[in-house]
């Protein structure tokens, strides 16, 4: 009688396992889909990355880079006019 229990008993405690096929419960709330999340993030990464190569190409944006400069301005005032150095 005790062999039989202890059978009906694993069997029973046994009987969830079976039946679980699908381990992740898709109706929750905490359920991820990381694939897809992957995915849509390379692809938004990737246009992201060629926007910025377009815009960089394009020449619309202004660099100060561009102007040309001189090695002295124009009104260049001198550090030290006659009369200001003093001797002491």
């Amino acid at each position: 009688m005790k062999r039989m229990t202890q059978g009906l008993l694993l069997t029973l405690a046994g009987l969830p396992a079976l039946e679980a096929n699908d381990l992740v419960d898709k109706d929750s709330p905490f359920y991820y889909d990381w694939e897809s999340l992957q995915l849509g993030g390379m692809i938004f990464g990737g246009l992201l990355c060629i926007a910025g190569i377009l815009i960089a190409l394009s020449g619309k944006c202004k660099c100060k880079y561009n102007q040309k400069h001189s090695p002295l301005p124009e009104k260049a005032t001198p550090l030290i006019t006659p009369g200001s150095a003093s001797t002491c």
